[in-house]
């Protein structure tokens, strides 16, 4: 079961990484980003929707899970929000990257709001992932940086942390299936109701954009975030946060590959970092569970004895 759970997060990673190529296009020929989201959502959530039917699943909800299932979507749209805004101010690639350390933004989440104990392996982390921070968000020199794109980018990585948190934490009982279907509607309408405010058309101009769009949403949206919530499930929050660790490489590969951008010496000292500071902290976890494991081991068999 857990193999599954760490393959499902694979997944979720890969699938998610391949953003750039989608958006990187629709950015080059200035298709709103208002209309490019609503769209993207909208599809995706059709798509679910139809699922739910086959599958003869009851779409109500309570109040309460409505109000959890519309939090979840808006927290999703920020982090799309935020993302594509940071590539204006930083590449794909940097800024993907800098969108890989929500597991350290979720690992500090749980200390200060959950008062899980902040362990030194986890500071460490924390140190070394700042590092590669640091150095990815630099321009032309140390002392030079961006610290727009920076903020941006890590208003992304909190949007997305506190995603996860919340999914972990709320325990609802609907289907994996069925919450990606509200967070994502919740999303589309998000985004219905800022491109109505900024007055962005929703026109799409060619079946190549729509065709662009919708296979936009099925893989980055439908099955990246279905993939993501059953292994949250499965393995838990942090785990499944720590193996998004392909989600900037595949970023990079794409935007490297297809989209020519350099693949400097800092970018891969700031991958390298990050990745590191994500490494240490899934070690990390895994001592503390068995660790926690083991006393309740010794717990039981105590109270057996007595």
């Amino acid at each position: 079961m857990k193999i599954k759970g760490y393959i499902l997060a694979i997944l979720s990673a890969v699938f998610y990484g391949l953003i750039p190529l989608f958006i990187l296009p629709l950015k080059a020929i200035h298709f709103p980003i208002e209309t490019t989201l609503f769209y993207r959502f909208l599809i995706s959530a059709g798509f679910l929707f139809l699922l739910l039917i086959y599958r003869k699943e009851r779409l109500g909800v309570n109040a309460k899970e409505l109000s959890i299932l519309a939090l979840l979507g808006i927290l999703f749209a920020s982090s799309s929000e935020f993302l594509f805004i940071a590539y204006d101010y930083l590449s794909a690639g940097v800024a993907s990257t800098l969108l890989f350390v929500y597991p350290i933004i979720v690992a500090l989440i749980m200390t200060i709001a959950f008062k899980e104990r902040l362990s030194k392996s986890t500071m460490l982390s924390l140190l070394i992932t700042l590092g590669g921070v640091f150095i990815l968000s630099t321009r032309n020199s140390l002392l030079d940086i961006n610290f727009a794109g920076l903020a941006i980018a890590m208003l992304s990585a909190l949007s997305y942390a506190i995603y996860i948190v919340v999914v972990n934490q709320a325990r609802l009982s609907c289907s994996g299936i069925k919450l990606t279907f509200y967070s994502l509607l919740f999303s589309a309408v998000f985004y219905l109701a800022k491109a109505l405010i900024v007055g962005k058309s929703l026109a799409v101009p060619s079946m190549a954009i729509l065709l662009n769009i919708s296979v936009f949403g099925i893989t980055t949206s439908v099955i990246s975030i279905t993939a993501l919530i059953y292994a949250i499930k499965i393995i838990g929050s942090t785990p499944t946060a720590i193996m998004g660790a392909l989600e900037p490489v595949i970023a990079v590969a794409v935007s490297v590959i297809l989209f020519h951008e350099k693949l400097t010496h800092t970018l891969v000292a700031g991958i390298l970092l990050i990745l590191s500071g994500v490494i240490v902290n899934i070690l990390a976890e895994a001592a503390k569970r068995k660790r926690i494991s083991r006393q309740r081991t010794n717990k039981l068999e105590e109270s057996q004895v007595a």
